[in-house]
Formats: structure tokens, sequence, C-alpha cells
């Protein structure tokens, strides 16, 4: 059985190094300073490309929370002459899609688009002109303003939302990572028009862009579109400079609401992106929470006692620290019971370590997995864009599979102890039966 898993192990760490050996991460920088990350790929005529830039929602204030969230949502909605309904159908017109990232880091554009070159060309006139020459018309600013507060009103009925929302108060407080994405509905009433064209000369600049392609195309066209993309942004850089992320008072807040389960969430300050205990740490969470029902977390709250349908636990790396989250649901009856005992098995957890058996297992699901994370242009193209904007090592990938690898209990325990306080969680119940 042993030598089975290592021939699984070794078939794997195999085949994705093949497989990066004929797919290089190329990297070089535009003539205005944007950061460009290739990978040439022919095996499907198509091109994927993003553009993102350090605008996520981190970049707001207490007084302009959503400023951010709009730029990025007004963007394809009128750009260079171009009128909303005609981006959408000079897009369809060569079978382009257009998508996007913001989260509290981040905010960009990206495009799939087939490779032949008049597709090609027509759809990434489109995105030249959404990136470089966004309208931010006033009328369209009042439609959106008006959709996104009818929104954040129905959200904030959901348990769910209100659950998300309380933790991330509780977690980071004035922290920026404490701001809501969407904004709240006293600031995104008093935007203007001007502090949207403000915020994007800022922080769309040419020397933030990250531009992140795989495709069928060659190195010397990637270069003329990364260039024709760039060309005309704003120019200069703009550091986002975050605090760092404090310890929060462990404080539970019970939140009424008249939903049948109470909603049960637990946090901490876990990881950045660049972190030294990412792995220990990723690897400890899948055993804990992360791995579905081989988890100590599923096990215990769902088998054991029958208290949840699901419970999961995740760390969310960003810049700074993101969150270290437990959630479940379960009958309110039973929230207090719930809540104690995934404390426990956290505790129990931290305390003790995984035991060598589910580091094994672990490390083979996780490995065993891998592959999938890199089947398609569109996945490649995800791991791209974070190993640019974050400045990862361009081996990222590789290193991935041989650092799970590596992982030790002794590691694993280490980190968890020196990391995450049990004691020190900030937790909210939403539907608590008190």
């Amino acid at each position: 059985m042993r030598f089975l898993k290592f021939l699984i192990i070794s078939w794997l760490i195999f085949y994705t190094q093949w497989a990066w050996a004929f797919l290089p991460i190329q990297h070089w920088q535009t003539a205005n300073g944007a950061q460009v990350y290739f990978v040439e790929n022919h095996d499907l005529p198509i091109l994927d490309l993003s553009i993102q830039f350090p605008a996520g929602s981190s970049t707001d204030t207490a007084a302009t929370s959503g400023r951010a969230n709009l730029v990025k949502r007004l963007m394809n909605m009128g750009a260079g002459g171009l009128s909303e309904d005609q981006i959408a159908e000079s897009l369809a017109d060569v079978g382009a899609e257009l998508g996007g990232v913001f989260d509290l880091d981040r905010a960009g554009l990206s495009l799939r688009t087939l490779s032949a070159q008049q597709q090609r060309v027509r759809a990434l006139d489109v995105l030249a002109k959404i990136i470089q020459q966004p309208e931010f018309a006033d009328a369209i600013l009042e439609r959106e303003r008006t959709r996104v507060i009818s929104a954040l009103k129905e959200a904030d009925t959901k348990p769910g939302v209100i659950a998300d929302r309380a933790l991330m108060k509780l977690l980071y407080g004035n922290h920026p990572y404490g701001l809501r994405g969407s904004g709240e509905l006293d600031t995104l009433a008093k935007l203007k028009r001007q502090d949207l064209v403000e915020f994007y000369r800022a922080h769309y600049t040419a020397g933030n862009a990250i531009i992140a392609m795989i495709g069928d195309i060659k190195r010397d066209e990637a270069n003329a579109i990364a260039e024709k993309l760039t060309e005309n942004l704003p120019s200069g850089t703009t550091h986002n400079i975050l605090p760092a992320v404090v310890k929060p008072e462990p404080i539970t807040q019970k939140i009424a609401h008249p939903a049948t389960q109470s909603h049960i969430l637990l946090a901490y300050p876990g990881l950045s992106r660049k972190d030294p205990d990412y792995f220990p740490l990723l690897v400890g969470n899948y055993i804990l929470g992360g791995g579905g029902f081989v988890s100590r977390l599923m096990k215990e709250i769902r088998e054991a006692h029958g208290l949840a349908y699901s419970v999961y636990s995740a760390f969310m790396p960003f810049q700074e620290k993101g969150p270290f989250e437990i959630s479940l649901q379960t009958k309110k009856e039973q929230a207090d019971q719930a809540l104690q005992l995934t404390q426990k098995t956290l505790r129990d957890f931290v305390e003790n370590g995984p035991t060598k058996e589910e580091l094994q297992a672990a490390q083979q699901n996780i490995i065993g997995g891998f592959p999938l994370r890199i089947d398609s242009n569109q996945k490649i193209l995800g791991y791209l864009a974070v190993i640019g904007f974050y400045d990862l090592p361009l081996t990222y990938l590789e290193d991935y599979v041989k650092a799970v690898e590596k992982i030790t209990v002794a590691q694993i325990k280490d980190a968890f102890q020196r990391r995450i306080d049990p004691a020190g969680m900030v937790r909210v119940v939403v539907g608590s039966s008190e």
C-alpha cells in the first residue's frame, strides 16, 4: 500500500513538472512599467487574458466605501465612445467573453477570445477601450448606484450575509479589510462621478497593471498586446500600503433572525499570500476542516453528533492576513452545543496537531487533486494573475507540490500553535435561539 502511494505521488510530481516544462511562464515588463506573465499554449485556438490592478475594496476609506466597486462595475458600461450595448454586441459578434475579479486587494477584467487575428484584434480593441477610456457616465452611475443599494438592502435580510458582515467587522475593526466591498448605503449615496474618475486615474495606472496571458499566440504577439492594452493608461505606480492586521477582541455576537437555522461563523487573522507558514497551515487546514468528509470538523460535528449537515474551515490569503474561518449551520436549539463542540475540536487540533495517518492522507489527496487545478487555460490564467499580483516565484506551481510533500506533523502543530488562538476567535451566531 505504501509503495502504491509512493508511485502515485511520484507520478503526479513527474506529471506536473513535465506539463510545466512545456508550459514555462515567461515574464517581462512593458515600456511603461506593466508586468506581463505569459504561457504559450497552442492546444486550442483560444487566448485567455486578464489585466488586474491593486484597486480592491481595501483601497477605499470609511468615507468612500463602495467607490472601488463602482469603478470596476462601470468600466465596461461605456468606454471609448462605445455604449454599454455596443460593447456587449461587439464582443458577442466575435464570440469573446468578458469577465473580471474584485476582492479585498484586486480589481480587473479578463477576456477569452478566439486566437485568430481577425476575432482577436476586434476583441482586444474593445478591451483596450474599456481599460483605458472608461467614461463613468452620470446616468449609468445613478442607475448602478440604485441597483447596488437595492441589492444591499435585500442582502441585509439574509442570515448568511448578516453573519459574514458582522464577522468581518469583529475581525478587522477599522482596518481596510473590514470595509464592505459593495459599500455602505450612506457612502454610496454621496459618491459622484469625479470621485470615480480620480480613483481610476490613481489606481488603474500602467505601473500598477498585472497582465496574465495564456493561449495560441507567440511571445512577440503577446508583447504587442500588452503594450496596446497599457499604452494610454495613466502613468505611475501607486502602492496600496496596508496596516498590519491586529488580534481582535474575542467576542461572541448573537443576532436574532427568523431563519429556521442558526448560521455560526468563527474567525481569526490567518494568512498573507507570501506567509512563511503558508504550506503547514494549508495542509493542516485540509485535515481540520478543508478536506470535506475526511476532515476532523466534519467527523466530529456531523458524523459523531449530527449537529450540522456541513462544516468547513478555510484560510483566505490576501496581501495582509486574510481570515481563517470556520462555518456551519445548525438547528437554533443546538447552536450553543455546536459552537462549543466546534471550539473544542479546534482547540484539540491546535494543542495536539494531526496524526501521521491524517497527514499522509491529506498529502495524497492534495497532491492527487493538483493536476485538476491546472487542467484548463482559464485555471492557469488565474494562477498567473495571482503569481504576478503577489510577486510569487515563477516556479510557484511546481514548488506547490514539493512543499506539500515535505510538510511534517511537527510543522503543522508548530504553525497552528503559533498562529491560531482558539480562545481569541471572534464568533457570530445569526438566528440565535436566545
